[in-house]
C-alpha cells in the first residue's frame, strides 16, 4: 500500500470532528450569503444560469463523492442550470460543510446529522439537512477474524481502540443504546491508522467500514465487524446541508442540484467500476488513490448504506419520518435533545420527486 493510500484512509481527524472550530459570529453574519444566482423561489430552473455550483465535500475526493462525479462529468448539473461546477474537497485541515455553506462559500455540504445539531443548538445555526446519501452510517468497530467481535455483547471485557472527540461520543452511545457496562469496556486511546489492531494492542477499533476496513482487508487481515447501524445508531450519514435563506429563496437552485446530483447516483450505484475509475483517474488524481479499494469502497456503499427498502420505495436522498425519528433519538443518547424540524427539511426533495416522478 502507498504512503498516500494511509495517509487517505487513517488521516480522518478533520472530518470526524465536524463540531469543533465553528464559531457563530461572522458565520451567522454570513448565513443569509448563499451563492450562485438567477435562481426563483419556486419551481424548475429556468433557462437562466444560476452560475457555479459550489459544493462542500465532507471528504477527500474518493469514490465516497462517486455520484457527484457522474452528475458532473456526465453534464447532469449543467443541464440543470449550472454553468460551471467546483467539488470542494475536505479532510485534514480543510473548512467543515456547516462553515462553508455558513459562510456562503457554499450552497451545499456533506455532513449528518451528529454534525449539524450541535452547530444548530449550541451556536443558532440557520443550518437544515435537506437530503441524504446515505441511509446508513458506515461506522463500525472492526475486529481481526481469529478473535471477532459481532455483537455488542462480544465488547464487554476487550480493549476497543477509540479516537478522541465525537468518536468517542459516538461509542459511548453504542454501549448505552445496548446496555453495555462502560466499566466493563477498556477504551484505549488511538489515531486513525488500524495499526494497533494488527499489532495487537487492541482487540477493536473504531472505523469506518468503507474506509479502513477495506485497508485491512487489502492488507491481507480477514475481518469482522459490529455495524453501529444494525445494532441501535441507524443514523444518517452524506446528508446534504442547506441554509434556511437558500431554502427560500434559492429553491430553485437547490432543487436543480439534487435533482442532477440523484441522476448522478443512480448512474454511479449502477457501476462500481466507473464510480472507482473517476475517483482515482479524474477527481482524485493527485491523491494515489487504489482501484481496488476505490471499487471496494463504492461496492460498499452502494450496498450497505446508500440503497435500502425506503429509497426503492421513495427514491434516493429520501429520509422518511420514521428515520428521522431514529436519528432524534439517537441526538439524544448523544446529548442533543431536540427535534425532527428542527434538523431536517424534506420539502426540497418532495417537490423534486413529484415534479419529476420519472427520477424514482
Amino acid at each position: 500500500m502507498s504512503s498516500s493510500i494511509q495517509e487517505q484512509a487513517t488521516a480522518r481527524p478533520s472530518r470526524r470532528a465536524v463540531i469543533a472550530g465553528i464559531s457563530s459570529l461572522g458565520l451567522l453574519a454570513l448565513a443569509g450569503c448563499g451563492t450562485g444566482s438567477a435562481a426563483t423561489s419556486s419551481g424548475a430552473p429556468s433557462a437562466a444560469s444560476f452560475g457555479t455550483l459550489e459544493v462542500q465535500l465532507s471528504w477527500l475526493k474518493n469514490s465516497e463523492f462517486a455520484g457527484e462525479y457522474f452528475a458532473d462529468s456526465k453534464g447532469y448539473y449543467k443541464a440543470a442550470g449550472f454553468e460551471k461546477v467546483n467539488l470542494i474537497a475536505g479532510g485534514p485541515g480543510g473548512a467543515s460543510a456547516e462553515t462553508m455553506v455558513l459562510s456562503g462559500k457554499a450552497l451545499v455540504g456533506t455532513s449528518s446529522p451528529v454534525g449539524v445539531a450541535p452547530v444548530i443548538l449550541n451556536e443558532g445555526a440557520p443550518l437544515k439537512i435537506i437530503g441524504s446519501t446515505y441511509q446508513k452510517n458506515p461506522f463500525t468497530i472492526v475486529s481481526l477474524a481469529a478473535k471477532p467481535i459481532t455483537k455488542p455483547e462480544d465488547l464487554i471485557g476487550k480493549k476497543i481502540g477509540v479516537q478522541a472527540g465525537v468518536n468517542e461520543t459516538l461509542f459511548d452511545a453504542l454501549l448505552k443504546v445496548n446496555k453495555i457496562d462502560a466499566g466493563k469496556v477498556t477504551k484505549v486511546p488511538v489515531q486513525y491508522d488500524p495499526q494497533p489492531l494488527t499489532n495487537g494492542d487492541v482487540d477493536g477499533f473504531f472505523a469506518y467500514l468503507t474506509n479502513e476496513v477495506l485497508t485491512l482487508e487489502l492488507g491481507g487481515h480477514k475481518t469482522a465487524v459490529l455495524p453501529f447501524a444494525d445494532n441501535g445508531l441507524p443514523f444518517i450519514a452524506e446528508s446534504f446541508v442547506a441554509i434556511e435563506d437558500a431554502i427560500k429563496n434559492k429553491r430553485a437552485e437547490l432543487k436543480a442540484f439534487l435533482a442532477a446530483s440523484i441522476k448522478g447516483w443512480k448512474d454511479a450505484v449502477a457501476d462500481s467500476t466507473e464510480s472507482a475509475r473517476l475517483a482515482v483517474e479524474v477527481y482524485g488524481k493527485e491523491l494515489g488513490l487504489s482501484a481496488a479499494k476505490e471499487k471496494g469502497q463504492a461496492e460498499a456503499q452502494n450496498t450497505k448504506l446508500i440503497v435500502s427498502d425506503e429509497t426503492k420505495a421513495n427514491g434516493l436522498f429520501t429520509v422518511s419520518d420514521a428515520l428521522m425519528a431514529k436519528n432524534i433519538e439517537i441526538l439524544k443518547l448523544a446529548g442533543y435533545d431536540t427535534t425532527a424540524d428542527k434538523i431536517f427539511d424534506m420539502s426540497l426533495l418532495g417537490e423534486v420527486y413529484k415534479e419529476n416522478p420519472g427520477l424514482k
